[in-house]
């Protein structure tokens, strides 16, 4: 599927990172390379990303304290940009250009194979072909990335055709990795980078392995950390330890020629606030987890090993390997990121089985990274109450080698029966709330509408000139970005600039230019989001669109793209074309993208006009109706443009795919903040009532009438006893007696008003009064 995707230089994706903000984001320590080959006064030099600077990660709350870090310094190339190739690059290209230049490889799984050209070979020149297995050098087949295994020198497509070019002008057998050089690092990221290794090192050398803790503290811990089948040989093998000051597990970064200590992953465990019987872990990787990429338990593995276990956590890997004997590696990231440059690790294994986790999302992610990995030879262990994850499955008792082994393929054929689907038909029945999709915590009422954000739909959104949609959407998309959903934002009617600033506000909850001095804090919290943004503005080329959304899925792994909006790829050049066939074509071609993906496509599309007492409605949609029906969700945001009370605004779910609720519930908005609410009391229009609903409505109101009536005929009773010993001495006293009659009279005007006047709920309904005697 990547290897016939086009990618267009045309575009570029935008990471997110607030102007001014001390910590940029980082890439690969050695990415974004320019090359610099100064061979007899031949100079070649690539345009490239500046290398971008470290930054530090908050630790976990304790008594350990770090040095604080320094102030920021403004920098004019705050922003890093993944620009696209020139031009077009394929896997065809690819081989076309090595084979021009003989230089030998092999086909891999997502990478080619050949010769490292920063190493030298062995043998006499012009020798024989050295065998494939040595092959060390990896390019990737999408993006025509390399790396070489050897050097670690590794660089962009371009970068390795100048380098071939250099050696065949220059009859070099091979070059120094040192020609790939990156912009020289300032002081201040020098000092960065050495405070950062120094951390690692402190972190490590205060930790204690667990054959060091006394025994009972030891199985305290394990028992922290729902771990207390793994053995203490188990954890020497990995070199995990325990760190005391803030009661947490260390996972160490081995890396290089030399296997030096690159980074440390810090692992707490806490109960859940929400389920006491569970367990909620907290990481913290230094570097930061932008700069973290480390495949733990890699070091592990051997030269001749075929088969691995890919694993969303470190604990898991140490249950496969003590459970089922089997290599296993942790991704870094969990299940949220396959980074494509960890891809050229993983390509000695003929067979690669993914066992991510026990929930619905692990599955999903298993068959999205499948796909990268090669579909042929990715194997799927299916969660369940049977197959849960890796480490809570070895301290069931569960047979792991059993369930690894009776992972299903990853591979689709065109034509399936039930029996092939019935498996995923009992896991959805089995795990709706995981099925609904992640939940938003901003906006419950869509929650209990939508049931959650779901992968693979397609959402149309639509509102008026003015209403607030993007303001909207950009909340809607934030709150899913805040719990790990990677987005990706395409505005072509505002600037990147803009729009991250509308971002960051409604994500700190306040007006940050009347608090400057907090913006480094909350700049700092909202770089680390999984959220990027497209460079487009203006009227831009589906095509183009489509190549930029697929190149981000690849490298960032995207699980929610929002357009904003789809009038701006109705171009000049479709001006001889109907534009509701256009329309038409661009709806279709976002449909079969989020199908095809596996990533939700949010849709802006602007009204037709309409009259400003009119509510909007489906048919209000601009275009035909292609875009309602091939949506899966229809949102609308009303409002009313002649009132200025709140609750002028309120959203319309019209069309919902996944269980058929609609409904419509009120917003609220908050100017400060530029965030809507939902209002405490707020009238829901979801269903109308059933009859029986109906019928057990009216008999509570009767029962609660009947309970009225009582309570008014206690007062006349009262008046009435207390009336009787004034009747007995009225014939004695004629003051008692004028008493008396003043008491019954007063008794009985109010049994009758009480009688006359029918309860509210009665009223209302034009039911008659209850008739009583007398």
């Amino acid at each position: 599927m990547w290897r016939s995707l086009v990618l267009r230089g045309t575009a570029c994706l935008l990471h997110v990172v607030p102007r001014g903000s001390q910590r940029l984001v980082q890439q690969r320590h050695q990415s974004s390379l320019c090359l610099r080959v100064l061979l007899h006064g031949h100079a070649h030099r690539l345009t490239a990303a500046p290398r971008l600077q470290h930054q530090r990660t908050d630790l976990l709350r304790g008594t350990y304290h770090l040095p604080h870090t320094v102030s920021r310094s403004l920098k004019s190339d705050a922003k890093s940009t993944v620009d696209f190739p020139v031009s077009p690059v394929t896997v065809a290209d690819i081989k076309q250009y090595l084979r021009s230049k003989e230089v030998p490889f092999h086909d891999g799984y997502s990478c080619l194979h050949a010769p490292s050209l920063f190493v030298e070979p062995s043998g006499e020149p012009g020798g024989s072909v050295p065998a494939k297995d040595t092959y060390s050098m990896f390019i990737d087949k999408t993006t025509g990335q390399f790396l070489c295994k050897d050097t670690l020198a590794e660089g962009s497509w371009e970068d390795l055709q100048d380098c071939l070019e250099v050696m065949q002008k220059e009859g070099q057998a091979f070059l120094s990795s040192h020609v790939l050089l990156g912009y020289a690092e300032t002081p201040e990221e020098r000092e960065e980078r050495a405070r950062e290794l120094a951390e690692v090192h402190r972190f490590w050398s205060s930790s204690v392995p667990f054959s060091e803790l006394a025994d009972e503290e030891a199985q305290l811990v394990k028992s922290m950390f729902q771990i207390t089948k793994i053995t203490n040989a188990t954890l020497k093998k990995f070199g995990v330890r325990f760190f005391k000051p803030t009661r947490s597990l260390v996972f160490p970064w081995f890396g290089g020629p030399t296997s030096a200590l690159k980074g440390v992953k810090l692992l707490s465990a806490q109960t859940s606030a929400t389920d006491p019987g569970a367990v909620e872990y907290t990481e913290t990787t230094v570097p930061r987890s932008g700069a973290y990429h480390n495949l733990f338990g890699l070091p592990l593995v051997g030269r001749p090993d075929a088969e691995v276990v890919l694993t969303g956590s470190e604990l898991d890997v140490l249950a496969v390997s003590q459970g089922a004997g089997l290599p296993a590696v942790a991704l870094p990231r969990g299940n949220s990121r396959l980074p494509p440059s960890l891809l050229p690790y993983l390509e000695q294994f003929k067979r690669v089985t993914l066992w991510l986790g026990g929930d619905m999302r692990a599955w999903e992610a298993s068959r999205i990274f499948s796909r990268k990995l090669g579909v042929r030879r990715c194997s799927l262990v299916r969660p369940g109450e049977d197959q849960p994850r890796p480490a809570q499955a070895l301290a069931l008792g569960k047979n792991l080698a059993r369930v690894v082994k009776g992972a299903i393929p990853a591979v689709h054929k065109s034509i399936v029966s039930f029996r092939q689907l019935r498996d995923d038909v009992y896991g959805e029945l089995a795990n709706t709330e995981q099925v609904a999709g992640v939940k938003w915590s901003r906006f419950p009422e869509l929650n209990r509408i939508l049931k959650g954000h779901r992968k693979g739909e397609l959402t149309v959104f639509t509102g008026p000139t003015g209403s607030g949609k993007t303001t909207f959407i950009s909340e809607v998309a934030l709150d899913l970005c805040m719990q790990g959903v990677n987005t990706l934002w395409g505005s072509f009617e505002i600037n990147n600039v803009r729009l991250a600033k509308i971002m960051l506000t409604q994500f700190s909850m306040q007006r940050l230019e009347d608090d400057l001095e907090r913006y480094d804090y909350w700049a700092d919290q909202f770089e680390e989001l999984p959220l990027y943004f497209m460079t487009f503005h203006g009227q831009q080329n589906i095509k183009a669109v489509l190549d930029t959304m697929q190149h981000a899925i690849y490298l960032y792994d995207i699980n929610h793209v929002v357009i904003d909006n789809l009038q701006f790829m109705m171009g000049q050049e479709n001006l001889s074309v109907d534009k509701f066939a256009v329309q038409d074509h661009i709806v279709g071609a976002f449909r079969k993208f989020a199908t095809n993906s596996c990533c939700h496509v949010t849709l802006i599309i602007h009204p037709r006009k309409e009259e400003d007492d009119r509510e909007l409605q489906t048919a209000s949609i601009f275009g035909s109706a292609k875009a309602s029906q091939e949506a899966d969700n229809v949102l609308i945001l009303q409002e009313k443009k002649l009132v200025t009370c709140p609750g002028r605004r309120s959203l319309q779910v019209s069309k919902n795919r996944f269980d058929g609720d609609v409904g419509v519930f009120p917003l609220d908005f908050l100017k400060a903040s530029l965030t809507f609410s939902t209002p405490a009391k707020a009238k829901h229009k979801l269903r109308k009532v059933s009859k029986e609903e109906e019928e057990a409505a009216a008999a509570a109101a009767a029962a609660a009438a009947a309970g009225r009536e009582e309570a008014a005929v206690a007062p006349a009773k009262k008046a009435k006893a207390r009336a009787k010993p004034l009747k007995e001495n009225a014939a004695q006293d004629p003051i008692a007696a004028a008493t008396a009659a003043a008491a019954t009279a007063a008794a009985a005007t109010t049994a009758a008003s009480q009688r006359a006047e029918p309860p509210p709920s009665q009223a209302a309904g034009r039911r008659p009064a209850l008739k009583r005697d007398g």
